[in-house]
């Protein structure tokens, strides 16, 4: 009886410990395509194709000639705002310093002894005023070496990524030559060239999508610069859409497709989707796979209005702002956990 007892807890612990090793098991997040609801997405308008480009570059360079030591950076590293990036053979600028030191040092000394002649009246004002010059010209001269030894010491003037490296290590650096440039990639713009005819038809408000096949992205476009000088050659106009790149995955140089649609078009102001992201239940009803914050995936019931092309306008179930799947929904169920 005890030996049957024995086997039944056995067994028991063995399926509890099953059960738990089971539950302790997490399942590797699925990996899908999404795009953020936003409106007046994709209408039958024209296809452009753009550039990405950066918010803005910093050239950064020393500011005296010298041999370049070591450059402390790659292209592509992410810098921040005072982080060393290079440095120059400083040996000059040290045996400066130390002349100036010594400048200094000697200046003060003989302010302090023809301090006391001063103070009993035995030294006329013309000298005192002139050991008082001196020592005011050895400390200008301190600072100006200390400064010189510290610029052999580049810093990041801004946060960003190197974008560049235009001198390595032994060679001679020229006063305001670019030793790396820095670029700013939070917002990035998309530079498109627009004819002549359809320019008038764009604002600095006019909705876009921009999809970026490099960086799996499809996002809603912001605010538009434009310019005013038309290419002679090609007529064209170029503008710059701002996107916004907090996850910095767009880069720039990678290629954009853009388009725009009409303030004027009431499809501007309806939320729409790729039709192959709306999917059918077996009960005949519609939905599509939402995303939460925690980057759960979450079957969202709609209703759909008219189709344009490869888009369908949704009437009800979402809102603009959510982001929801449109590539590799097959594998998904109800709390999938997915990278995006």
């Amino acid at each position: 009886m005890n030996k049957v007892y024995a086997i039944g807890l056995l067994a028991i612990g063995l399926l509890c410990s099953c059960s738990e090793k089971k539950d302790n098991t997490q399942k590797t997040p699925t990996r899908v395509e999404t795009e953020v609801v936003s409106a007046g997405a994709r209408t039958n308008g024209q296809t452009y194709v753009g550039i990405v480009e950066e918010n803005k570059s910093t050239a950064v360079s020393f500011t005296s000639m010298g041999v370049v030591k070591r450059v402390l950076v790659n292209e592509g590293q992410a810098v921040s705002r005072g982080q060393l990036i290079a440095e120059m053979d400083d040996t000059q600028a040290r045996n400066l310093l130390s002349g100036a030191e010594a400048a200094m040092h000697q200046a003060n000394d003989a302010l302090q002894r023809y301090g006391m002649l001063h103070e009993n009246g035995s030294l006329p004002e013309v000298q005192w005023v002139e050991v008082q010059s001196k020592v005011a010209q050895a400390k200008s001269q301190l600072d100006v070496a200390r400064k010189n030894l510290a610029d052999c010491r580049l810093r990041a003037p801004v946060s960003g990524i190197i974008g560049r490296k235009h001198i390595s290590a032994g060679e001679t650096a020229m006063p305001s030559q670019a030793v790396v440039s820095i670029l700013d990639i939070s917002t990035v713009k998309v530079k498109v060239a627009i004819p002549e005819a359809e320019i008038g038809r764009i604002s600095t408000h006019t909705p876009s999508i921009i999809k970026v096949e490099a960086a799996g992205r499809s996002l809603e476009g912001g605010h538009i610069e434009k310019g005013v000088e038309a290419d002679a050659l090609t007529h064209t106009y170029d503008i710059r859409i701002n996107v916004a790149n907090h996850e910095r995955r767009l880069m720039p140089g990678m290629v954009a497709s853009v388009r725009f649609a009409s303030l004027s078009s009431p499809i501007a102001q309806q939320l729409t989707l790729p039709v192959t992201a709306v999917q059918g239940s077996a009960d005949g009803n519609l939905f599509v796979w939402t995303i939460n914050n925690d980057s759960t995936a979450h079957r969202t019931p709609v209703s759909i209005g008219s189709t344009s092309g490869n888009r369908v306008t949704v009437t009800t179930g979402i809102e603009k702002g959510q982001r929801v799947v449109t590539e590799g929904y097959q594998k998904l169920s109800e709390g999938t956990k997915v990278i995006y």
